[in-house]
């Protein structure tokens, strides 16, 4: 018997050998993966089933009591610990409901750059039971007036670095009976007051929890805004529980408690403000926060402050790998990015030249009732269809077609799924354990995001309005978003593809790829925008030659327009809206553009007689 139980654990180790020998390949990395995202999903509804409920805040005044030294915050040359940033947001908090009347339930608009700031006023509003409406830097008029509006705030607080803004829209505003302050000593702007010294002088007491006795898993905790790459901006609404949520995003990729994220990402987007930020409060680590990315300085803020976690967006690590090489590119202590939107070639650039870095890519929208994390590093991926994880939050791959921007039905009138291989539309259930909390003042963009009847009558998914791809092996590829995708020559032509090629010719150092509208033509004809490398010179001979030889013809473009930059939103998506309305007309848009002539094979200056004949139908495209 002994010798029977001696022999025991070798047995079993080899039965472990052998089921993984014979497991599908990632089904260990599927489990451990849909273990760790469970434990922490578990984890965040476990909280909230506490009376009273534990709250993203709750936990951030755990952290502050039990280790109020340790460096929450730093900024330049600024540093401030947990304890620092609960006195300082108990401050803010009672001269915020002395000088604006705030009651629990209100909705305050914070129009901040990146700064402390931003943070003590987060903790601040939610220590009162107030939701936050973070609005975008970049609003300005009508959409900053639509951003306040959507979300029912009356109340703005503001930094005097946006005094051009606020002046602008200050007047409609007033009339509305909207409120603006400063948080700021003093005021630039006549008509609104600088809050600064009364939080200086206010007292660090905690505040009453009476404040915050109403508050439930589904209280609306703040509202995040669409970036307005197309139409006003939305208003998203996050509630406590989605709040905790995609706090929680940064742990189940791997955050630790003595790590330290360096993060260059607006905080008035869910990346930066709560997977960033708020991952460092679920966990207990520290934050470094620069107001606005620099390629030349990231790696330098990167070993002064011995940052051990990177958050990207995909553009971000593009304009790193541009820089110009140095002997030091590897004398960091980065251990994981984490970030979303990195095309494979980029992936592959910082590794090679930064080292040994896990990359840890998820997908996922604000508004979204679920994401996707690429937990095995697996290059271009943005997750997997993970097995167990799609159990409880069902999702797929349907079939679109983009000429007519809707979903293609059977004669049942149900949507046809997808199988690997095939790019379609993603789409996730709706279930109480994955809910659509939709936007803010807008039903109607909320049930435009809902799909009906897609796998049996009756159901209902959220429509992400991206078209995704699923390898054999299960790992999904973004491919476009759906109104990224145009029709042109009978072909579907995916913008992010044409761009992933041109980004390869020697002379251009960005691309940002369009569909315009051609007098007699069905569909929309390729366009690009591009920004020169410096020094470069645009070559249309070489640009033609290349496009012949590596993209399909209907695929090529046909206009394209070089730019001193091109426009970006804040967090760095490119737009496309101003490009699609200028189209190609020489009288209207004043940069040098380009038509490709097939008789010449070159890239060749667009003239006033060209474009006449186009718009004539005189010259077939």
């Amino acid at each position: 018997m002994a010798v029977l139980l001696g022999l025991l654990p070798a047995a079993l180790a080899g039965l472990a050998l052998l089921a993984a020998l014979l497991a599908p390949p990632f089904l260990w990395d599927d489990l451990v993966a849909f273990v760790t995202m469970a434990r922490w999903a578990l984890r965040c509804r476990r909280r909230f089933a506490r009376s009273p409920p534990e709250t993203l805040l709750d936990v951030f005044l755990l952290h502050a009591r039990r280790r109020p030294r340790q460096p929450l915050l730093l900024f330049q040359d600024e540093l401030y610990t947990y304890e620092d940033v609960d006195l300082r947001s108990n401050r803010a908090a009672r001269a915020l409901q002395r000088r604006l009347g705030l009651s629990p339930g209100a909705t305050v608009a914070v129009f901040l750059p990146n700064s402390p700031t931003y943070l003590w006023t987060w903790l601040a509003l939610a220590k009162l039971g107030c939701a936050m409406a973070c609005v975008n830097t970049n609003a300005r008029g009508r959409a900053l007036r639509h951003a306040l509006e959507a979300a029912g705030a009356t109340q703005v607080l503001a930094s005097p670095e946006l005094r051009v803004a606020v002046e602008e829209v200050l007047p409609d505003l007033q009339r509305s009976g909207i409120h603006v302050f400063y948080l700021s000593p003093s005021s630039p702007t006549p008509g609104v007051p600088a809050l600064l010294p009364d939080i200086e002088a206010a007292p660090a007491d905690p505040l009453p929890a009476q404040h915050r006795a109403g508050i439930t898993a589904t209280s609306k905790a703040m509202y995040i805004y669409t970036s307005g790459t197309t139409g006003l901006p939305k208003a998203a609404v996050v509630t406590e529980l989605k709040l905790m949520m995609v706090a929680s995003l940064a742990c189940m990729c791997g955050l630790r408690r003595d790590d330290v994220v360096y993060t260059t990402l607006p905080l008035y987007h869910s990346a930066g403000l709560l997977v960033g930020l708020g991952g460092c409060l679920n966990i207990g680590a520290t934050c470094v926060l620069r107001s606005k990315f620099s390629a030349s300085q990231f790696w330098a803020d990167c070993r002064r402050y011995n940052v051990t976690v990177i958050q990207y967006v995909g553009e971000l690590m593009r304009y790193l790998c541009n820089t110009p090489p140095r002997p030091d590119d590897r004398e960091h202590g980065v251990r994981m990015a984490l970030g979303n939107g990195m095309r494979a070639e980029v992936w592959k650039e910082f590794l090679r030249r930064f080292g040994p870095v896990s990359i840890r890519e998820f997908y996922g929208a604000t508004e979204g009732n679920a994401g996707l994390i690429n937990y095995t590093g697996k290059v271009g991926a943005v997750g997997r269809a993970n097995v167990f994880l799609k159990f409880f939050t069902p999702f797929e791959l349907i079939k679109y077609d983009v000429a007519t921007d809707k979903p293609v039905r059977d004669e049942r009138g149900l949507c046809i799924p997808l199988g690997p291989g095939e790019t379609g539309l993603l789409v996730v259930k709706i279930t109480r354990h994955a809910p659509f909390h939709g936007y803010a003042g807008d039903a109607r963009k909320t049930e435009q995001k809902v799909l009906r009847d897609v796998l049996a009558k009756g159901d209902a998914f959220f429509n992400s309005g991206d078209l995704l791809l699923m390898d054999r092996q299960g790992f999904l590829y973004f491919q476009d978003r759906v109104g990224d995708t145009f029709r042109w020559k009978g072909e579907n032509v995916a913008t992010t593809e044409v761009e992933a090629t041109l980004a390869a010719v020697g002379f251009i150092q960005e691309v940002n790829v369009y569909g315009v509208a051609v007098p007699g033509c069905e569909g929309r004809c390729g366009m690009a925008a591009v920004r020169l490398k410096d020094g470069a010179t645009f070559d249309g001979d070489t640009l033609y030659a290349f496009t012949r030889d590596t993209l399909p013809s209907y695929a090529a473009p046909r206009f394209v327009r070089v730019q001193d930059a091109l426009e970006i939103t804040g967090t760095f998506k490119q737009s496309k809206n101003n490009l699609v309305r200028e189209g190609f007309d020489p009288q209207l848009v004043r940069d040098p553009l380009f038509f490709r002539d097939d008789s010449r094979r070159s890239y060749v200056p667009l003239t006033p007689d060209t474009f006449a004949a186009i718009q004539d139908m005189r010259l077939s495209l």
